[in-house]
């Protein structure tokens, strides 16, 4: 009798283990590709994106999906990786992957790394990256694709789905007080981007705030199953005190493989244009909160994006300008 039992259990074991292999091998549901606005042509273009069938698989697929709640979310996983692009043995990675994403290399401040993560957090030359010093100007924080939303508490202001929840987000309800009719900025760097981020405008900062969380995806094709990651991923903020832009929130937001997110700024007075910090190896998220009538976003991203659509940008560049009037000061 226990020997029956026996192989009644192992057969049970060995269904079960086929059934999740063939889920596991399900074919993947197409997905419609990315598209943004190229701001310099103003054409729409397609992104192309690292990892894409490893993405798709994690969110869209029920073994991925289990796979992602137990290991790939979270932060043993991401510091696991962010170690192995550290090993001098990384560095065969890079020359495919520039070549693979067309990374212009001249601009770079150098041209030999000891690892992938090197490369990664590379700096730019001075003038790779040319900052609007207008001082009614806010400018990008970072390279990467950008959707912005005038008022964020506008009763349909909803992200692919999801009702974007400032209290969460900032995991303050006191401080989200102050920017529930405000402007949202979301500035997403993909894997092939420059990852050191920089103030917007000038200013006071105050202390780093820190939230743990989880290390989801912040590509498209992940947010397109749950938007909420925005909410629930590790991120830290400071907040820019500004004359013009009044008390500004940046928020630097983790996801999957990012293996760490690095201050490299010191004091509490910083200039526009300034590094802030890096990213580590991975796709992360830079986000922006002004406070209500502090800051008119330029036409082309608003209207960007109320057509569903990223506008690709550059660090140093205008997003928009002060609603104060100049006048009187």
């Amino acid at each position: 009798m226990n020997i029956s039992k026996a192989k009644t259990r192992w057969g049970l074991i060995l269904l079960l283990l086929a059934v999740i292999a063939m889920l596991a091998l399900y074919p993947l549901p197409p997905q419609a590709p990315i598209r943004y606005y190229d701001r310099q042509s103003g054409l729409l273009k397609m992104e192309k994106v690292a990892g894409e069938k490893w993405l798709v698989w994690l969110y869209h697929n029920p073994v991925g999906e289990a796979t992602l709640w137990a290991l790939a979310k979270r932060k043993v996983v991401s510091s696991v990786y962010g170690y192995s692009m550290d090993r001098a043995s990384s560095t065969k990675k890079i020359q495919p992957f520039v070549a693979e994403f067309g990374i212009d290399k001249s601009i770079f401040q150098k041209q030999e790394f000891n690892s992938f993560n090197d490369f990664f957090t590379r700096e730019l030359k001075n003038n790779a990256r040319p900052v609007d010093t207008n001082s009614t100007v806010a400018v990008s924080p970072a390279d990467g694709k950008i959707l912005a939303f005038a008022n964020i508490g506008n009763s349909d202001f909803i992200i692919k789905g999801y009702r974007f929840n400032i209290v969460s987000f900032l995991n303050d309800a006191r401080l989200a007080q102050n920017y529930l009719d405000g402007t949202l900025v979301i500035i997403r760097l993909a894997p092939f981007d420059y990852h050191r981020f920089h103030f917007p405008m000038s200013g006071s900062v105050s202390p780093i705030t820190r939230i743990e969380g989880d290390y989801y995806s912040v590509n498209p094709l992940a947010l397109r199953k749950m938007t909420e990651v925005f909410c629930l991923n590790k991120r830290e903020f400071t907040i820019i005190s500004n004359p013009l832009f009044g008390n500004v929130v940046m928020m630097e937001v983790g996801a999957t493989m990012v293996g760490s997110i690095l201050q490299t700024y010191t004091g509490n007075s910083v200039k526009k244009g300034e590094e802030k910090g890096y990213f580590k190896f991975g796709g992360s998220t830079v986000v922006l909160l002004f406070e209500k009538n502090k800051i008119r976003i330029d036409d082309d991203l608003l209207i960007n994006t109320l057509k569903g659509y990223e506008t690709a940008i550059k660090a140093g560049e205008r997003i928009g300008e002060s609603m104060i009037d100049q006048t009187v000061h």
